[in-house]
């Protein structure tokens, strides 16, 4: 009877076991989406950041026009007069998924707005993020260290700052399905079903929708299927996990405009088409040897080997010929800078100039991660034993995250669920042997007599020695070891069953030390809990677009000038009026006042891009040629000298200078340089002094305390007073941050009393009917 009983046990242990976990997901859901809202509940529910109006701008025009008009969308009123083919520039993952939401909840009869929808997509994927992280440790380490990585990666500062309540952009949804991309493949890995196989490509393509970082995925599961092949781990596992993905995956990333057929011409692809045919050569070699002698293994190998040397060779040598002809090498700039750091400050400023572009220094990490970054080590340890296909995956996305996230910013946001994945198989492991030490030990504090003791502790170890067995069944499921490993695993076997006893109780910790190593533990996910809160309420959820600042007195002060800005163009401007600024603005301009602009955050032309940047580098009458060849009306320039907000114009215009000097060779940076330095002081440069920029910004600057004190540049202007001969302020915000100039008309300009030629009369003229006229964009 105490078999079936203990077999009972067994099963209502695991039953229960399963019922919290699945409670203990359910908050972790809960707990990943309520921590991002602190934006909504401090602000209000509004989209942040530059991007993400744009993706709200093209959410708005799919639920109102259909899918159909938005794959055929051509954008009027950005990149003026050149225009943008929507459907066919961007990713368009985002917007249809969030499309789809709308459209579900309204066919429920929950009437959300599509801007409700936009603001809390990405804390609802934020959620499916943490599960998503659940499945993929747990199939490489188990259930504990799966609901340990959910709970770190639902509160990493990291991922909060793509996924707070308004970011609306692409990695809201992205990085829940390169997880859960990277899950079924290990899943398929491990079981060998087509089935998984099938929607692992499903769910590849969809992380292609996504966001261009798709390219991450399809170099790093080749990576690991060749790490597979030369360690001796090959099996038709592998196979059935990678061919399919391979296959269907690429047919179906060709599928997406923005792709199309990048996906097997560009260089970032061609590592997924080279272990695809090493993958099949090693995959016939396999198959030959389970049907030959070894004799005739050894000649067919080595012509099996040889045609795919010649294979090879002529794929490489077709591939080096496609790669050649391209200045690039086939690559894109960021992929290049990813590979060599100096090169987009060499070569593409336009890239170096974005913050997100930028190396991180170390205080980011451990702002962004925090004690992860100290887990991580313990955890790759851990993956090391026993090293599994699971595991070996799990080390090759910390390894290669940790040196993109070193290149760029930006790829923190890769980095984080990798850690968050290395510091639950850490943690996890640190608990288990931790407690189980006490458990065993916890008998003799109690008090119990010696022999029970003696007895408990031997139960303790032939349940340890049970959960063993268990865990050894879950990592034999897990690794396909090749035959030199199954016998080395032999031998360990029948070394250790002939070890007495003691020394498996010698693995136990002392008392002391595991209750001290515990408190110490949950301290330190105590201090991270309250850095991850802290980072998402004060760091991370303010919107760019609505700024505030505390007073000494602890008041709160805010800022709301980019939208009173905007309701100004909105309201007080032409519909057909062009309007001008550095890129960084041209995605809200466009989406919030409603007005075409030159220029935006797509950046896809750099020679437009270089033209506003020569025309701001540029004296005043160049600058309003330039602009009135683009039939600009308005300029908008961003200034924080007022209130101290750094991310101006000034302090951006040095990039403006260099890529406008990359296209147009009489703008040269040194020109705005004081001995190597950048002034606008009286030590400044003439050049810089006359410059539109420094214009714009810093007209009837001294008339606000009399000096012209610059907060940001903490010191006092060059040129004080200056007049403007070819434009004219129209409108400047309440705290100086947004100021907006008209360009003056040609008439203005003429000195004494002349006649007006014929040209000018009829420039004149058609001026006049401007005004009236319909707007020929609509």
């Amino acid at each position: 009877m105490a078999v079936p009983e203990t077999a009972n046990g067994t099963a209502l242990r695991y039953a229960f076991g399963n019922v919290l976990s699945f409670f203990i997901l359910l908050l972790i859901g809960v707990f990943a989406f309520s921590i991002r809202l602190f934006s909504v509940i401090k602000y209000e529910s509004v989209i942040h950041e530059f991007d993400p109006y744009f993706n709200y701008r093209v959410t708005q025009f799919l639920t109102k026009n259909g899918i159909y008009d938005f794959w055929n969308w051509f954008d009027d009123r950005t990149w003026y007069p050149l225009g943008r083919v929507i459907g066919g520039t961007v990713y368009p993952g985002l917007t249809l998924t969030a499309g789809t939401i709308w459209w579900f909840v309204n066919s429920l009869n929950i009437p959300l707005s599509v801007e409700t929808v936009c603001v809390f997509t990405a804390p609802i994927f934020s959620a499916f993020a943490s599960w998503a992280t659940y499945l993929l440790t747990k199939e490489v380490m188990g259930a504990g260290a799966g609901l340990t990585a959910a709970a770190l990666l639902a509160m990493v500062p990291s991922y909060i700052s793509r996924s707070v309540a308004g970011s609306y952009d692409n990695e809201a949804v992205a990085i829940f399905a390169l997880i859960f991309t990277f899950y079924l493949y290990i899943k398929t890995l491990n079981t060998g079903s087509l089935f998984y196989a099938t929607l692992n490509a499903i769910a590849y393509f969809y992380m292609v929708c996504s966001w261009g970082g798709y390219t991450f995925i399809i170099n790093l599961i080749p990576m690991h299927v060749l790490l597979c092949i030369v360690t001796g781990r090959y099996s038709s596992r592998l196979y059935i996990a990678y061919a399919p993905l391979v296959v269907l995956g690429t047919l179906l990333a060709a599928l997406v405009p923005v792709v199309g057929f990048n996906a097997v011409m560009t260089s970032e692809h061609f590592a997924s088409f080279l272990v695809f045919i090493i993958l099949h050569v090693v995959a016939l070699a396999y198959y030959i040897k389970g049907i030959l002698s070894p004799k005739m293994f050894k000649v067919a190998v080595t012509l099996v080997v040889s045609v795919g040397l010649v294979v090879c060779c002529a794929v490489v040598a077709v591939l080096i010929a496609l790669v050649a002809s391209s200045p690039t090498k086939g690559w894109s700039g960021r992929s290049l800078s990813l590979l060599d750091p100096t090169y987009a400050s060499k070569y593409i400023p336009i890239i170096a100039s974005v913050s997100e572009h930028q190396p991180p220094t170390w205080p980011s990490y451990f702002m962004d991660i925090n004690v992860l970054a100290f887990l991580v080590p313990a955890g790759i340890i851990a993956c090391f034993l026993p090293l599994s296909d699971a595991s070996s995956f799990a080390v090759l996305y910390i390894v290669t995250s940790v040196y993109f996230s070193g290149v760029m910013v930006r790829l923190m946001l890769v980095l984080a669920p990798a850690a968050c994945i290395m510091s639950g198989i850490a943690l996890s492991k640190a608990f288990d042997v931790l407690t189980r030490s006490i458990k065993f030990q916890l008998p003799t504090l109690l008090g119990n007599s010696q022999v029970d003791a003696g007895d408990n502790s031997s139960g303790g170890v032939v349940a340890q020695n049970d959960a063993a067995r268990i865990d050894k069944s879950e990592d034999k499921l897990r690794e396909r070891p090749s035959k030199k490993n199954k016998k080395k695993e032999k031998e360990n076997v029948e070394i250790s069953s002939t070890k007495p006893k003691k020394e498996k109780r010698l693995l136990v910790l002392p008392m002391v030390a595991s209750a001290i190593a515990i408190f110490l533990l949950v301290m330190l996910g105590a201090f991270y809990v309250v850095h991850c809160v802290w980072a998402a309420a004060e760091a991370y959820s303010a919107p760019s677009i609505v700024l505030t600042s505390h007073s000494p007195d602890g008041g709160l002060h805010v800022f709301d000038d980019f939208r009173e800005a905007y309701a100004w163009l909105s309201h007080n401007t032409e519909v057909d009026d062009k309007v001008a600024s550095w890129w960084d603005y041209g995605y809200q301009t466009t989406a919030m006042a409603n007005r075409t602009v030159i220029v935006d955050n797509n950046t896809w032309n750099n020679t437009h891009i270089a033209t506003v940047g020569t025309a701001m580098s540029s004296p005043e009458k160049a600058a309003w040629e330039i602009f009135n060849s683009l039939d600009v009306k308005y300029v908008l320039v961003v200034f924080g000298g007022l209130v101290g907000y750094p991310s101006d114009d000034i302090n951006k215009f040095l990039w403006m200078v260099r890529i406008g000097g990359g296209v147009f060779p009489h703008i040269k940076e040194p020109d705005y340089l004081r001995d190597g330095q950048y002034r606008i002081d009286s030590e400044a440069t003439p050049t810089m002094l006359n410059c539109l920029m420094y214009k714009l910004s810093y007209f009837r600057f001294v008339e606000t305390d009399g000096k012209g004190f610059d907060r940001v540049r903490r010191t006092e202007i060059g040129k004080k007073y200056f007049k403007l001969t070819h434009f004219e302020e129209v409108f400047t915000t309440h705290h100086w941050m947004v100021r907006i100039y008209k360009l003056k008309p040609p008439k203005n300009r003429i000195r004494g009393k002349t006649k007006k030629s014929k040209s000018k009369a009829s420039s004149t003229s058609s001026s006049k009917r401007s005004g009236t006229r319909k707007n020929p964009w609509h």
